[in-house]
């Protein structure tokens, strides 16, 4: 990763911690160390309607009885989302019959690009479990905002398309009836997500 993406990825990560800080949320590096104790209560997460790989409208309500490992990226991301998405397939492997009661959710923040189908076809690269979502631009952003999620357009050229994108990189493990449990750090091997995991999915 080049020393920009890095510089901008610290500038997000200090936005994050102002806007829990004005959740009433008091240390934001709990997400990156997971304690389920000290984050049960903060409020992340909350009702969506997006629209899944096969082009079918779904919402938050259509997971209940099932943990969601919810993850937000984009198809372009260069290295950050699919290494992450990647170990996520290594740990549903590893955490064996546990995964049959995990949905793990790809959310896009480029829905400019991300089609339905688009997402279909990178979320099949890494497993049959994780399911892709995307939506209008005003959906991606209430979605966002409900999981404090940071994400931001970085022009790269003149051209409508020449943009990465900007994003926090988190995993969000959320309880069969839809309420926070704990972050699961992003930067784990699939090993490490799976013990992490298994720990809180009883």
């Amino acid at each position: 990763m080049s020393t920009r993406p890095r510089v901008r990825l610290a500038i997000a990560a200090t936005l994050i911690v102002v806007l829990l800080a004005g959740a009433g949320v008091t240390l934001w590096v709990t997400v990156f160390q997971p304690n389920a104790a000290v984050l049960a209560g903060a409020s992340i997460g909350g009702p969506f309607t997006l629209t899944d790989s096969a082009g079918k409208t779904v919402t938050d309500r259509d997971f209940r009885g099932k943990f969601m490992l919810v993850y937000f990226g984009y198809t372009f991301c260069p290295d950050v989302c699919p290494t992450t998405l990647n170990q996520v397939a290594v740990a549903l492997d590893k955490l064996g019959a546990k995964a049959d009661r995990i949905q793990p959710l790809f959310v896009t923040v480029d829905p400019r690009r991300d089609t339905p189908e688009a997402m279909r076809q990178y979320t099949a690269a890494f497993t049959p479990r994780l399911l892709g979502l995307t939506g209008t631009p005003e959906q991606i952003a209430v979605v966002a905002k409900a999981y404090r999620v940071y994400y931001a357009e970085h022009r790269t050229g003149p051209g409508p398309l020449d943009y990465t994108m900007d994003h926090s990189s988190i995993l969000y493990l959320m309880s069969p009836d839809g309420t926070f449990v704990a972050p699961i750090r992003a930067d784990e091997d699939g090993a490490a997500m799976a013990a992490d995991i298994g720990k809180l999915v009883d």
